[in-house]
């Protein structure tokens, strides 16, 4: 009797990883909003362009790519998210096949995660300094310690990944 339960309820703990599948799904939400304002933000653009002062126009182009960032961040998260941990992906070997699906862990994610964050937070920094003269010194410090800061974060979680690895350092 006691091993059935235990039985029962292990089945039914390692069946609950598909309430994840929903949250992952979501996240494909998401990426359809962040093109939507990727989108809206090159229309909003196009027209400017030859009026756009050349900051202007490097910040709006910095927008872009943060978009994209934080887009492949999503589809990192959304598809190695769910193979570690619902279910694998049952694709046909192609050339669409993104080379590092089913090669990542959640360890690597995390890595990934990070350096994605750190990228980020540069293109926002970056931006903060093309606007350096609009904004309070004190301002401009606390960004810096913010972006040091995920660069520490994104270093220390790759220094214990490859530590939890085995990896010669």
């Amino acid at each position: 009797m006691r091993a059935r339960t235990e039985r029962f309820i292990e089945s039914l703990m390692y069946a609950s990883r598909w309430l994840l599948a929903p949250l992952y799904l979501g996240m494909s939400l998401t990426l359809l909003a962040l093109l939507i304002k990727f989108v809206q933000e090159i229309i909003h653009m196009a027209p400017l362009i030859l009026e756009m002062s050349d900051n202007n126009l490097i910040l709006s182009v910095l927008t872009l790519i943060d978009m994209a960032l934080v887009g492949g961040l999503i589809v990192m998260v959304m598809l190695s998210g769910y193979e570690n941990f619902v279910s694998r992906l049952d694709l046909k070997e192609s050339d669409e096949k993104l080379g590092w699906l089913g090669k990542m862990d959640s360890g690597s994610l995390k890595t990934k995660v990070s350096a994605s964050i750190v990228a980020i937070s540069a293109i926002h920094l970056l931006k903060v300094f093309m606007n350096a003269d609009d904004i309070e010194d004190n301002k401009l410090m606390l960004y810096c310690l913010i972006h040091l800061t995920f660069v520490v974060s994104a270093f220390g979680m790759g220094y214990l990944d490859k530590m939890s690895s085995g990896k010669k350092i």
